[in-house]
């Protein structure tokens, strides 16, 4: 089975300094997605943009509104789409966000009908960031 990896990165490159601590600047090699045969598997997805830009600060339906458009893109750039998506997991930074984020959740996967779970955890990798989204997607066979 071929592996294609999309859209491969260094963490020490990609996140900001901007954010004040530097001590998520760990040297990772990563990518935004595996295609492995029909199955795809895609990395938390959040207020960064696919160029490393941040969105939505202390705004977390911008941030959702931003990791719904990658995932979108992302899916596409492996040769899905969103009705291909299976499942979803949402982590959140407070419960007060729900409402919120899965109104946009909602919104962009409309008529896809996914698995879902969702999540409240204590904090994500920046301080910044209010949710993560992450998918897993099977390509099917036919047509």
């Amino acid at each position: 089975m071929t592996h294609e990896r999309f859209r491969k990165f260094e963490t020490n490159n990609f996140y900001p300094t901007s954010f004040g601590e530097e001590s998520h600047h760990v040297a990772n090699e990563f990518c935004m997605v595996v295609r492995a045969g029909n199955h795809i598997y895609m990395r938390g997805q959040t207020g960064f943009d696919l160029e490393g830009n941040f969105h939505g600060i202390d705004n977390v339906i911008e941030q959702t509104e931003n990791a719904c458009r990658c995932i979108k893109k992302l899916l596409e750039e492996a040769g899905g789409e969103m009705t291909d998506i299976c499942k979803i997991t949402t982590y959140l930074t407070d419960r007060s966000y729900r409402k919120d984020a899965y109104s946009v959740i909602a919104k962009h996967f409309k008529g896809v009908y996914p698995v879902s779970t969702g999540l409240v955890v204590n904090g994500l990798a920046l301080p910044e960031m209010l949710v993560e989204i992450d998918v897993e997607a099977v390509i099917s066979d036919e047509g």
